[in-house]
């Protein structure tokens, strides 16, 4: 009897293991960890299929990792709780120190990160007040408007080389985008150290800055707890 009560604990762990092993399913929670949203807006993000992002989105749900609500017709997914993203924040931390071609893959897609010496969320929380800084915000302006560092500027990498010239050269820029391997951010800071603009990228976006604890602050000003 013991040995079959164990088993079915290791069973139900092996639904959420089972969940995660897919390079589909790890994209869409990513994206999800910047709120929610329906079908057709994870597609467009994703660029994958309808039909596929709809049966990914379903392995998730039955692995309780997503939720959903319905507005009308359309139904909005969103990741179940902050647990999930302290799940994956953990997952990537140990594979990017455990996979030596994981390391490989990340400094393909951004380069060499060490040169760019980012920021930690630690480092950015004393900056938030200090006037010889300015943060950066590289999102859609949407994006940037369901929550942002409080403090942050909007401007949005389609918009950054008209305006590059804008940034004040008195003052350090820090950078953030989206999430861990998001490459706004990176690109930005290399284009602005090109203007001799003092920069550095937030490691790991504003998906770090929430799990750590960070807080939040909508378009209009309101601050809120991080999720």
């Amino acid at each position: 009897m013991g040995e079959f009560i164990e088993a079915e604990v290791y069973t139900q762990l092996a639904r959420v293991g089972k969940a995660l092993a897919s390079p589909v399913r790890l994209r869409l929670l990513d994206l999800l960890e910047n709120g929610e949203s329906d079908v057709e807006g994870l597609v467009t993000a994703s660029g994958l299929g309808l039909k596929n992002t709809s049966a990914q989105l379903q392995q998730l749900r039955g692995a309780n990792l997503v939720t959903t609500r319905r507005q009308g017709n359309r139904i909005f997914y969103r990741l179940a709780g902050p647990e999930v993203s302290r799940l994956l924040g953990s997952l990537q931390s140990c594979a990017e120190v455990r996979l030596a071609d994981l390391r490989l893959a990340i400094d393909d897609l951004l380069g060499n990160a060490d040169e760019l010496k980012p920021v930690t969320v630690d480092e950015l929380r004393t900056y938030l007040d200090d006037p010889r800084v300015v943060i950066v915000d590289v999102r859609s302006a949407t994006e940037y408007a369901r929550g942002h560092v409080p403090g942050a500027i909007s401007l949005p990498a389609s918009e950054l080389r008209e305006k590059v010239d804008s940034i004040p050269r008195h003052v350090e820029v820090i950078a953030y985008c989206q999430g861990p391997y998001c490459v706004l951010s990176p690109d930005l800071v290399r284009l602005l150290r090109s203007h001799e603009i003092p920069a550095r990228p937030l490691g790991g976006g504003i998906i770090r800055w929430q799990r750590e604890g960070g807080a939040l602050q909508t378009g209009d000003g309101t601050a809120g707890a991080a999720s």
